[in-house]
């Protein structure tokens, strides 16, 4: 049930209360399982109306929901039966003892039977326990004050306690509004009219009475009515088709709201035509679909009430979400993993640390950096591709002085330090090591070689056996877990304890966060073999479960988090991989192929929301995650441990495992090997640079160096909490085999003809004067385009034997595509000249339907058959730019031409904040869901940042602007993130920049000398590598994104033919979703170009030196400004 059709439920009973249909409001809060009246039940207790009682709880909760569920039942059965026995009615008694008491058998045998011995005492309260026990009326006092502190504790009533605060006859009051309002719509308005129906619309002059209701246009059952001046809600006409939700239950229901993990497949698609084309890792969802932000039917669904909701914008598609931080919506891309010739099984790399590998973990976006920690406290950063040692620190304690005494004496004593666990934090600025003996140690990483002591904590008692980063109330947390029995969580910048969890009975062997919506949790397991959950509340656990072999467990989430695993070994060595099923607590299958005494504990990940792999029997073993039977094995060409630590790289083309003689053998899949060829072309051109001086080469031939402060990782970006943004699974380097010697002297490389690159003009059969919006479809194999005269145009690349993928390339022409009907999509304009509008789209995430304005009402095309969905937001003021909020595709942030910013939520049909900073219209929008934040920018050449929680303003600052320059009157400026979600580009007609989003601080500056054609646009590839820019001079320049240097510039005389006018501009430029080496430029004559480098290039130029590590007779770049060759030619 949608949040509206639950507050209705309110309004109801508010009005069946002011009515006093008593019993009907009791009922209704039964039926619908929204309020708890702890008053009506606190009643119903004094009184002994036990049949209520229960029938009432019923609503809410279960016997066998939690524990918590389970007492309250319990103590309710019980007080009836001893109540019973007090007023010697034995039958009546034995009666509650089977019918009512006897459930507990299972779960306490002992008091069952000492509950039955009862009967035979003539007073039970002969019975020690029992002795104390008053007057039936006292008892059920002490009775309500346990079950009143059981209700509370329980997380099944959270949220459910309180009734809302409402002003009174609220109902009332809407139903008079809306009267009021149908009213004004009379043709024939009466100074007083008489309304005596509710059941037809109000029209003065017309017989009531004369039409049926329906509940198309009766707002009392949740139809879709218009609003005075507004728009039919979009829900109403939104093309999804929604699926059943899941009933969460028991291990679902401990936490505040019950869960509903989304699965991999797909929850909506347009009516009648069905949705696009479903991805290959899709076709098979594994359980059943469901989206938080859609309103499901259930099964109940004839109910009226129930049958006529409001559909918000699905999200299509819910996948492990790795945001490329783009300001205009993404999609989640589903990646075809084909078993096991993808799985990483290939030794590439064979590294010698020194001392016993004994945790690993790869850098989240830097793929190709392995952290180790050893078995001698030693820790180790390795750059796996190079086969290069970055880092090694061996155990010492940082601050003896601030150490408890204990672990002072004990290291006088025993200096020896083995390390348990090494992790980085969610974006890789931090990684945290957890010590055989007390400590944690938090290391910053700002890059390359430098690592810095961040925190020393005295943790635990004995040893810390686990560590953990989250993200409990929107700032990151470390959580540890030890011998002393107690999981802490403390600050991560800080290092202050913040929460103490207790109740594990043997020494936490491991910790798992994780979140649901917006409720964050812990699993922990023991070595007793419990597992338990935990709130960050300080209520205890909330679950309490047996592990398969009761011994030393681990647990892990699927990345895309809607998949929950462990993994165990027991005492006597028996080994088990398990997959649980959350909503029931319950082992929901088993995996086989362990050795049957496994040699030490078993080690496990997962990858690719698909692959299990497990350290076993000297080897290392795969499972399909939908398959118990073992999938296949690998034992890395020999020398492995009994039971060797592994770890997965983020996008799960490496896996590093432990190796005997301190060894460790990076495993690698193709895409693997290719990443890690670029290192060995790096190491290639290092020692051809240190070479005597060859003869000078073409720059443009030489233009495929890789420099490796720019380290080529298919990089896949932070985990995603909830559907989102662009997966950069997809991103694969463009990787070569070089063979061209290099000058030891850097240059510039300039593309000046067409044959020095592959450019393809796209078809044009429509007349358009501009390009204004340009974008890559999310699955990249098309391009959408929007013209200054309010058309949209969409080519499509189909598969064909010169192109078997069907993406996107510059080597076959697309097509424009039409549906059969002949229609465009064009959007709503005004009475002025369209070409003065400002445009603005977005996409969603599936490709199915596109939001567009053109200065006119925002549009909902069907990109399938080209249908205006719905209209609305007519202006004034007019929508200037569209952004979907990166966790819910309900909310959208709309810029506007009268310098707002309205936040609108799409189901409930509402602008639910209106961000007031700028001067100007908005020109730009872009949110980072790890930092929970909205950056905005405006004509008025002003950044803003806005927390996207309560929408609130953080920073304020104008550009820099380089000296000597004044920003045209509406000139624009974008915002577009960085992979890392921390960082952003500014693009401005004076510069491109590089700004920290907390801070708000400008860290990179370039700018074209000031007699050099302005900027038009600019976007950072989709690896967040390089930064494409276009120029009103017809040129593009390709910047290295670290340091904002030129490395390539294409002319344009590369593209357009000689006789095109000297007018024609690049105005927009968009990047490739998958392809980090390609763009396309729409252009001022309504013409679009796709570019990439020349194949046996494989990329756009070289690093410049200060990158390359090469000789260079250019100075290096300065902040403001391009370098003197760069001067010397713009």
């Amino acid at each position: 049930m949608s949040s509206l059709s639950r507050e209705l439920v309110f309004l109801i009973l508010q009005f069946l209360d002011e009515e006093k249909f008593k019993e009907t409001v009791h009922k209704l809060e039964q039926e619908s399982g929204f309020f708890f009246n702890m008053k009506y039940f606190e009643d119903e207790v004094h009184n002994g109306n036990w049949e209520e009682v229960e029938k009432y709880l019923s609503g809410f909760t279960k016997v066998d929901d939690n524990r918590y569920s389970m007492k309250i039942f319990f103590e309710i059965r019980k007080q009836k039966y001893l109540e019973a026995l007090d007023k010697h009615d034995r039958s009546k008694a034995v009666e509650i003892l089977v019918k009512d008491l006897k459930v507990f058998a299972s779960f306490n045998e002992e008091l069952f039977k000492e509950i039955t011995q009862l009967l035979t005492l003539e007073n039970f309260r002969e019975n020690e326990q029992l002795s104390k026990y008053g007057d039936t009326k006292s008892a059920r006092a002490i009775m309500l004050v346990e079950l009143k502190k059981l209700i509370e504790a329980n997380p099944l009533f959270r949220d459910k306690l309180q009734f809302p605060n409402l002003k009174n006859s609220r109902l009332r009051t809407l139903i008079n509004q809306s009267l009021n309002w149908q009213h004004q719509l009379c043709k024939n308005p009466r100074p007083n009219p008489d309304i005596k129906t509710l059941f037809v619309d109000h029209s003065c002059g017309q017989p009531n009475g004369a039409r049926a209701p329906s509940p198309a246009n009766n707002p009392l059952l949740g139809g879709a009515v218009p609003k005075p001046g507004g728009f039919p809600p979009l829900g109403a006409h939104v093309p999804f088709q929604p699926a059943p939700a899941p009933v969460a239950t028991s291990l679902a229901g401990w936490m505040s709201n019950p869960p509903t993990g989304t699965h991999p497949s797909v929850s909506g698609g347009p009516i009648g035509l069905g949705g696009p084309p479903i991805p290959a890792a899709l076709k098979h969802p594994r359980t059943p679909p469901t989206n938080p932000s859609v309103d499901f039917p259930s099964g109940d669904s004839e109910h009226p009430s129930k049958r006529t909701r409001q559909l918000g914008i699905s999200d299509e598609v819910n996948l492990p979400v790795n945001v490329l931080p783009v300001s205009f919506p993404g999609h989640a891309h589903s990646q075809t993993f084909n078993a096991p010739d993808d799985l990483p099984k290939t030794v590439a790399r064979t590294l010698v640390q020194g001392s016993s590998p004994m945790s690993m973990d790869f850098h989240p976006i830097q793929q190709t950096l392995l952290l180790v920690g050893t078995n001698v406290g030693d820790i180790g950063l390795w750059e796996v591709g190079s086969r290069e040692k970055l880092v090694q620190r061996n155990f010492k304690v940082w601050d003896l002085s601030s150490c408890t005494m204990p672990l002072q004496a004990g290291l006088v004593k025993d200096p020896g330090v083995s390390v348990n666990r090494v992790i980085w934090s969610p974006d890789g600025s931090l990684f945290g090591v957890a010590y055989s003996r007390h400590l944690v140690q938090i290391y910053s990483y700002p890059g390359n070689d430098d690592v810095r002591q961040h925190l020393e904590i005295d943790a635990h008692v004995g040893g810390v056996n686990d560590l953990a980063f989250s993200h409990p109330n929107k700032q990151l947390s470390v959580i540890t877990c030890g011998d002393d029995k107690l999981i802490k969580v403390w600050d991560a910048t800080t290092g202050a304890k913040q929460y103490t969890f207790e109740g594990h009975e043997a020494p936490v062997y491991s910790v798992c966060p994780h979140h649901k919506e917006n409720i964050q949790f812990i699993f922990s397991t023991a070595l007793d073999g419990k597992i338990k959950a935990w709130l960050y509340d300080n209520l205890g656990s909330r679950v309490d479960y047996d592990a398969p072999g009761r011994w030393c467990t681990t647990m892990a989430y699927s990345a895309d988090g809607t998949r929950l695993f462990s993994c165990g070994t027991s005492k006597d060595g028996e080994s088990h991989i398990v997959e649980w099923n959350e909503s029931e607590g319950a082992v929901k299958r088993t995996y086989q192929g362990f050795r049957k005494r496994s040699l030490g504990v078993v080690q496990f990940d997962t990858t690719k929301n698909r692959f299990l792999a497990a350290g076993d029997d000297f080897s290392v073993k795969f499972w399909d995650m939908d398959n118990t039977q073992l999938m296949t094995s690998s034992d890395a060409d020999g020398g492995l441990p009994a039971s060797p630590r592994i770890r997965f790289n983020k996008d799960g083309t490496l896996l590093a495992v432990s190796a005997n003689d301190n060894g460790i053998k990076i495993l690698a899949n193709g895409d693997g090997l290719r990443l890690l060829r670029t290192f060995e072309n790096l190491a290639f051109d290092a020692s051809r640079a240190s070479e005597a001086a060859k003869p000078s080469v073409n720059p443009v031939t030489a233009s495929s160096g890789v420099g490796l402060a720019e380290r080529v990782a298919s990089v896949v970006g932070l985990s995603a909490m909830n559907g989102d943004p662009r997966n950069l699974g997809d991103v694969k380097p463009r990787i070569t085999e070089e063979t061209n010697d290099k000058s030891k002297v850097w240059k510039l490389s300039e593309i000046n003809e067409p044959s020095q690159c592959r450019s393809l003009k796209l078809p044009e059969n429509l007349r358009v004067n501009k390009i204004s919006r340009l974008i890559y479809t999310n699955s990249g194999n098309a391009i959408l385009a929007l013209a200054s005269n309010a058309i949209h145009l969409l080519w499509k690349w189909q598969r064909s034997e010169r192109n078997s993928s069907g993406k996107a390339t510059a080597n076959v022409p697309p097509q424009l595509w039409q549906p059969s009907s002949g229609i465009l999509m064009t959007n709503d304009v005004t009475e002025t000249n369209p070409e003065e509008a400002v445009s603005c789209f977005a996409l969603s995430k599936n490709d199915s339907y596109v939001m567009s304005a053109s200065g006119g009402k925002i549009s909902l095309f069907n990109m399938m058959t080209f249908k205006t969905m719905t209209t609305f937001m007519p202006p004034p003021p007019a929508a200037t730019f569209l952004a979907f909020h990166p966790q819910d595709n309900n909310i959208i942030a709309i810029g506007m031409d009268d310098s707002t910013i309205q936040i609108y939520n799409v189901r409930v049909d509402e602008v639910k904040s209106k961000l007031k900073g700028h001067s100007k219209r908005i020109t730009g929008l872009a949110f980072s869901h790890v930092l929970g934040v909205l950056v905005s920018s405006g004509a008025d050449a002003q950044l803003c940042v806005w927390s996207s929680d309560g929408w609130e303003k953080q920073k304020s600052r104008f550009l820099q602007l380089p000296p000597g320059r004044s920003p045209a009157a509406q000139s624009e400026t974008r915002v577009q993130f960085h992979q890392d979600q921390t960082h952003f580009l500014v693009v401005h007609e004076t510069q491109l920049a590089i700004y920290e989003t907390t801070k708000l601080e400008c860290v990179k500056q370039w700018a074209p000398r000031e007699s050099a054609a302005p900027i038009s646009h600019a976007t950072f590839s989709c690896d967040s590598q390089l930064v494409y820019a276009s120029f009103l001079d017809g040129s593009v320049c390709i910047f290295t994104a670290q340091h904002l240097r030129l490395r390539c510039r294409i002319n344009h005389s590369a593209y357009l033919p000689p006789g095109v006018s000297s007018n024609v501009q690049p105005l927009v430029i968009a990047a490739h979703p998958h392809e980090s080496n390609q763009f396309a430029l729409g252009l001022s004559d309504g013409s679009v170009h796709v570019f990439e480098p020349l194949e046996l290039e494989g990329k756009w130029g070289v690093p410049p030196p200060s990158e390359n590590g090469s000789a260079s007779s250019v100075p290096s770049t300065p902040l403001v400004g391009g370098s003197a060759q760069d001067q010397a030619q713009r």
